[in-house]
Formats: C-alpha cells, sequence, structure tokens
C-alpha cells in the first residue's frame, strides 16, 4: 500500500531520530569524571525528545490517523504501541530493573525512592484518564456509526462527524503524549544529572534494540 505524504515525510525524519538516538547511546553508556559532561547529555537528549514531539503534532495535525497504525514502525514496535507511543509506566519498570540488577541507580536516596513511587501513582492515575477517553471515543464512534445505518449512508452529517472523529483523535493522541512527558521530566527532575543518564540509557538501548531485533529477523511470527 502507497505511503500517504505524511505517512513518508515521518517515517523519513523517524528513521533519522532513531538513528540519531542510538548515535547519543554511545555517550549514554560511557563513564565521565565532570558532572557537567552528564548535564550536556540529559540536555541534548531532552532536546531531542521534544523534537520528536513538536514534528509529531504538526505531522498529526495533517494526518493524525497515520500515528494510530504507524507503517514506520516494525511489527514488535507496534505491539508495544499505547495510544500511538509507549506507555509511561513502563518507564518506571527501567528503574526497577536498573535497581535489582545492579547496573544502575544504585546511589538512589530512599527519599527519591518515596518520591518516584509517589509519582507512579500519579502516573498510573493519568493513564487510565487516557485510556477512560479512548474507550470514550470508541464508543462515541460506534454510535454514530448506528445512527448512520439507521438513517441510511450519506448525508452532510458524515463531513461533520469525520472532523469530530479525527480531532477526538488528535486529542486522545496529544493527552497519552503529555503523560509521556510528564513522566520523563518527574523523573529526571527527581535525579542528578548521572542518575539521569543511566535511566535515559536503559529506555534508549530498549528502544533501539527493539527496532534492531525485528529489522534483523530476531522476532518471527
Amino acid at each position: 500500500m502507497k505511503k500517504t505524504p505524511t505517512e513518508e515525510k515521518f517515517s523519513d525524519f523517524y528513521e533519522k531520530w532513531v538513528c540519531q538516538l542510538e548515535e547519543y547511546l554511545r555517550f549514554l553508556v560511557q563513564d565521565y569524571t565532570h558532572q557537567s559532561d552528564y548535564e550536556n547529555l540529559v540536555a541534548k537528549m531532552t532536546t531531542h525528545h521534544k523534537n520528536y514531539y513538536r514534528v509529531k503534532w504538526a505531522a498529526a495535525h495533517e494526518d493524525v490517523c497515520a500515528f494510530f497504525a504507524p507503517v514506520w514502525l516494525t511489527p514488535l514496535e507496534n505491539a508495544y504501541l499505547w495510544v500511538t507511543g509507549w506507555k509511561p509506566s513502563a518507564v518506571f519498570r527501567f528503574v526497577d530493573t536498573l535497581r535489582r540488577t545492579g547496573t544502575g541507580l544504585a546511589d538512589l536516596t530512599e527519599e527519591q525512592v518515596k518520591r518516584i513511587e509517589g509519582l507512579r501513582v500519579k502516573i498510573k492515575m493519568e493513564e487510565e484518564k487516557v485510556e477512560s477517553e479512548m474507550e470514550r471515543q470508541q464508543v462515541g464512534m460506534a454510535d454514530r456509526q448506528m445512527v448512520e445505518l439507521t438513517r441510511g449512508s450519506g448525508g452532510g452529517g458524515d463531513a461533520v462527524a469525520v472532523v469530530a472523529l479525527l480531532s477526538g483523535l488528535e486529542r486522545m493522541m496529544k493527552m497519552g503524549d503529555c503523560v509521556r512527558l510528564k513522566t520523563l521530566k518527574g523523573l529526571l527532575d527527581m535525579m542528578n544529572p548521572k542518575q539521569c543518564v543511566e535511566l535515559l540509557a536503559a529506555q534508549s538501548m530498549f528502544h533501539v534494540q527493539l527496532r534492531k531485533w525485528d529489522k534483523k529477523g530476531i522476532v518471527k511470527v
């Protein structure tokens, strides 16, 4: 199936974005002696993520449906999709894994752990709000379809219904993205620069490897 102009443009952007992420990953996994080095890396990664959402939102305004069935993702990446992106609560699993395996975040204080747990609860509630909105959109879509079936197809109401549907999808996508950004910012604000880099390295490694596994044919259905 031929890609739409938005799919073509964003596919190209996304491929370059992931390549840049992999480039940053090479630096994220290194050890540094100066805190400023960690601070610079966090700043670069923050800008990298913000740029992704800036481009995504602009593209979604042109064709929001493309982001609910993204052709630029591999099947495995699509399997992990939650409302057009990664699930916010998944980041807390990286925190748990790093601490459990001793590969990072070993120096988190009790106060930091307590604050992280508080954020975990808040983010879970935010996720539930997004999921409720998604359910509301789906029910609304089904209701409109039933009305059209009883009235017969066609009519001036079709265009209005489509506009309302697309607007709802765009709003829902942004709700999910805002929870993602809130999660990442919340965690980074609680950590020192070195801890931030350890978390960003784990998240980036998963993102890059997930894409590579599928592209190399390691994962087969």
